[in-house]
């Protein structure tokens, strides 16, 4: 089955070009400790071999940005950074990366009293200096707070779309076209709408496809095929990821679950309506990256899942989180939501923080405060 493509401008990514009828990307994302060179190299050409087009590295500071420099001598892929609340690192990664991710929501978390257009201007100066394409990514969890404020809580899709609107806008305006945009949420069917509502408006820019912290195996795999199979099949989508929550050998497994979803997509084996989990307990956890504090997140993701078992036919979102970076936010629209730091783990209902337990001691926690909810009433 031929697919039916919009079409987007191109966009290269060092020796790939994304858009205007380019075979959809794969790409991953490392879970190793950046720092720890020789570690994350073996990562980058283990998913380079199962077939990732990009492989994307987090740079959380100096010492990480540092380390760029040699394993980009030590692999051929081509390399996204992502870039987390200071974009200043931006100058320090950029000669050695092919593409810069930033987040438009965490622009906001350095040099407060600049303007989010400003800080934009010096990240395009950067990328056209050393021939880096951009990813706007906008994520759920973190999106810009002024557009959250001019919305109503219960409609996290619009302050998405607006910003990402507000990004590529600037950018055209600034003369710079290199860029693609990413809108991703945990839930498949807001991955659907919002890239929906993108792409009738800016069919032009390339678009990422995934959905964020899909979590475990074989949920975050059904997941994030239910939003490609929705969007590819509607000619939206460029490049794709499969974030899974899997220990640092199992990362391939994101390649090989994207090259089977664009597999089946092509050969029309797809389903033509679905939904995931709408009454039903959902897990979502973040995937395994150089951004957890305590590899004891992964374990423990797969104790919640089994743990909760008993609690399947409830209607309640447990959100597992391993860092501070996406676990404070992201865990808001959860029923019960842990993110996890070095010691110890945070327990939250909604956005309320319920403390900190060590790793030994947060399951049983947890399941104290899901029997309240199932007491409560409120699970179906």
């Amino acid at each position: 089955m031929e697919l039916v493509r919009n079409l987007t401008r191109p966009v290269r990514i060092g020796s790939i070009t994304i858009g205007q009828g380019n075979p959809i990307a794969i790409q991953s994302m490392t879970a190793t400790k950046t720092t720890d060179i020789d570690a994350t190299v073996a990562q980058i050409n283990a998913l380079h071999a199962a077939g990732a087009h990009v492989v994307r590295i987090a740079v959380d500071n100096k010492q990480e940005a540092a380390a760029l420099c040699e394993i980009r001598r030590q692999t051929d892929a081509n390399l996204s950074v992502d870039l987390q609340e200071n974009y200043r690192l931006a100058e320090l990664v950029a000669p050695h990366v092919d593409k810069i991710r930033y987040n438009p929501g965490h622009l906001y978390h350095h040099e407060r009293e600049k303007r989010w257009q400003e800080k934009v201007r010096y990240l395009v100066g950067i990328a056209g200096d050393h021939d880096c394409a951009i990813r706007v990514g906008v994520n759920c969890g973190s999106v810009d707070p002024a557009k959250k404020e001019e919305h109503d809580e219960d409609d996290p899709v619009t302050p998405m779309l607006e910003s990402a609107l507000d990004h590529c806008e600037f950018l055209d305006s600034i003369s710079f076209t290199r860029y693609c945009v990413s809108l991703k949420d945990s839930d498949p069917q807001q991955v659907i709408d919002v890239n929906r509502r993108f792409a009738a408006e800016r069919s032009d820019v390339p678009l990422h496809l995934g959905v964020t912290e899909a979590g475990l195996p074989p949920d975050g795999v059904i997941k994030t095929r239910i939003a490609l199979e929705q969007l590819i099949s509607r000619g939206i989508g460029d490049t794709i990821r499969v974030s899974l929550t899997v220990s640092n050998a199992r990362k391939p497994e994101e390649i090989v679950a994207g090259t089977q979803i664009l597999q089946d997509i092509a050969s029309g084996r797809v389903r033509s309506v679905v939904d995931f989990g709408t009454n039903t307990l959902n897990i979502i956890s973040c995937p395994s990256c150089s951004r957890v504090e305590n590899e004891a997140f992964i374990e423990l993701a797969e104790d919640v899942k089994a743990m909760t078992e008993y609690a399947k036919q409830h209607a309640i979102t447990i959100a597992v989180m391993g860092c501070r970076v996406n676990g404070p936010g992201e865990t808001d629209d959860a029923d019960l939501g842990l993110w996890c730091g070095p010691t110890h783990v945070n327990l939250k209902k909604g956005s309320e923080s319920l403390g900190a337990y060590p790793y030994d001691e947060i399951l049983g926690r947890l399941k104290q405060e899901l029997d309240v909810l199932i007491g409560a009433g409120t699970a179906n």
